[in-house]
C-alpha cells in the first residue's frame, strides 16, 4: 500500500482562506495575542449566544486548568472526572492541588454515569468536569439539576463538541460555571493548538483572562499599541502564560465561519457507517437523541467478543489495509499514575474496563472523500470477515 494512498485517522481540513488568513496575520507584524485574537473571541461568543465572556487561549487544557482556578477550586478539594477521558481532564486538577475523582460512564453513550457521580460526592467535592465524549452532548437539564442538587460549580469540558447541541440548546450556552473548547489539531475545527473558555460570569471570566497572562491587570495588546507611554502595569497574582497567537486565531476565525458545514460533512461520513457497518460484529455508537446534535469528532465503534478478532488485531489489521485507526481513550483508572496515586481498580469501573476492551476510532475528518469512507468500509468488512 503506498503511503499516499494510507487513509488517516484524523486529518486538519485547512484550505487557502486558512493559509491566507495566517499569512495576513503574520505579515501584520503582530505575531502574538492581539487584534484576530480579539475578533476570534467576539465571534464564537456570538456563534454560541450574545452577551457571553470569551477568553481565548493555547490550549483547552490551559481553559479548564484557568476555568477552575477562576471558580476557587484549590488544595484538598475534590473534582468529580469520567474514567473515560484524555488525562488532562484529570491532570488540571492536580495543577490546583486538588484531587480528581474519576467515576464510570454509560455504556451506550461513554458520557459519565450521573449516578456514578453522585454516589461519589462527599463533603470535599467542589466541582464537576463532565466531557462531552466524541461530541455527543451530556443532558443539560440532567446536568444542571445536578450541579443544583449537589451544589458543585460545572466546568464542561467540550474539546469534542463544537458545534453540538443538547435538549435544543448549544452546548457552551448552559448554566454551569463555563465550558471549554478545544482547537487542537483533530478537532472538529482548528487552530493548530487553542481552545476557548466561554463562560456567562463576569467575575470568572475577569479572573481568567487575568490569570491567562501571568496575572497582569491590564492587557497586552493594549500596552504594546499603545500612542502614549503605557509601560506601567500590575501583576496581582502569580499567573500563567496561556494566551492564544494571532496568527491560530486568523486561522480559527476562518475555520469558524466553516464549522457548520465541516460538521454536516463528518455527520454524512458517520451515516455512511451506520449503514455500510450494520452487519459487522460490532457495537455502533449512539445517535444523537431528538433535540440534539453530535458534533461527530469522533466515531467510536466496540468490537463485540463474538468478532473474529481483537480491538488490538482489528486495528493492525486496518492498518495492513491502509487505514489508520485509534482508540479513544485508555481509561484513567487504566493509567499507572492516576492507578497507583488514588489505588482505583478496574473492578471500580465495571462498564469502561469492559468497553475499553473493545473500543476503536475509525477515520472521520470533514476533507474525507466518499472514495476513502467507501475504501473504510469495506476494509472492515475483509478484516471481520
Amino acid at each position: 500500500m503506498a503511503e499516499a494512498e494510507f487513509i488517516p485517522f484524523a486529518l486538519p481540513d485547512i484550505g487557502e482562506d486558512e493559509v491566507a488568513a495566517a499569512a495576513n496575520a503574520i505579515r501584520s507584524g503582530w505575531l502574538t495575542t492581539g487584534k484576530e485574537a480579539a475578533a476570534f473571541e467576539r465571534e464564537f461568543g456570538a456563534a454560541l449566544q450574545p452577551g457571553l465572556h470569551t477568553i481565548a487561549v493555547n490550549s483547552a487544557t490551559a481553559g479548564l486548568h484557568l476555568a477552575l482556578e477562576a471558580a476557587g477550586i484549590g488544595p484538598g478539594d475534590e473534582v468529580i472526572v469520567p474514567t473515560w477521558t484524555f488525562t488532562a481532564t484529570g491532570e488540571v486538577v492536580r495543577y490546583l492541588g486538588a484531587d480528581p475523582v474519576p467515576v464510570d460512564v454509560h455504556p451506550d453513550t461513554l458520557n459519565i454515569d450521573l449516578g456514578a457521580a453522585a454516589a461519589a460526592v462527599t463533603s470535599r467535592t467542589k466541582a464537576m468536569i463532565p466531557v462531552h465524549f466524541a461530541g455527543l452532548p451530556v443532558p443539560a437539564g440532567a446536568l444542571a439539576e445536578f450541579a443544583r442538587t449537589h451544589e458543585l460549580q460545572v466546568v464542561e469540558d467540550a474539546a469534542h463538541a463544537f458545534p453540538t447541541r443538547s435538549e435544543g440548546q448549544l452546548v457552551g450556552t448552559g448554566v454551569s460555571a463555563a465550558t471549554v473548547f478545544s482547537f487542537y489539531a483533530t478537532k472538529t475545527m482548528t487552530t493548530g493548538e487553542g481552545g476557548m473558555v466561554v463562560t456567562a460570569d463576569g467575575a470568572l471570566a475577569s479572573r481568567a483572562r487575568t490569570m491567562r497572562l501571568h496575572g497582569i491587570s491590564r492587557d497586552v495588546f493594549d500596552r504594546y499599541t499603545s500612542k502614549t507611554p503605557s509601560w506601567q502595569y500590575e501583576v496581582v497574582a502569580p499567573g500563567f502564560k496561556y494566551n492564544l497567537t494571532d496568527p491560530a486565531a486568523a486561522i480559527g476565525r476562518v475555520q469558524l465561519r466553516r464549522a457548520t458545514s465541516m460538521r454536516d460533512r463528518r455527520a454524512q461520513i458517520a451515516e455512511a457507517y451506520f449503514d455500510g457497518l450494520a452487519d459487522l460484529p460490532v457495537a455502533l455508537p449512539q445517535r444523537a437523541l431528538p433535540g440534539d446534535q453530535h458534533a461527530w469528532h469522533l466515531y467510536v465503534l466496540r468490537i463485540r467478543p463474538d468478532a473474529p478478532l481483537g480491538r488490538d488485531r482489528f486495528i493492525e489489521r486496518m492498518a495492513e489495509e491502509g487505514v489508520g485507526c485509534s482508540v479513544h481513550f485508555i481509561p484513567l483508572h487504566l493509567h499507572p499514575y492516576w492507578r497507583d496515586t488514588y489505588g482505583l481498580r478496574p473492578e471500580d469501573f465495571p462498564v469502561a474496563t469492559e468497553q475499553f476492551a473493545g473500543a476503536v476510532s475509525l477515520p472521520i475528518f470533514s476533507s474525507m472523500t466518499d472514495a476513502q469512507v467507501t475504501r473504510v468500509i469495506e476494509a472492515a468488512h475483509r478484516v471481520l470477515a
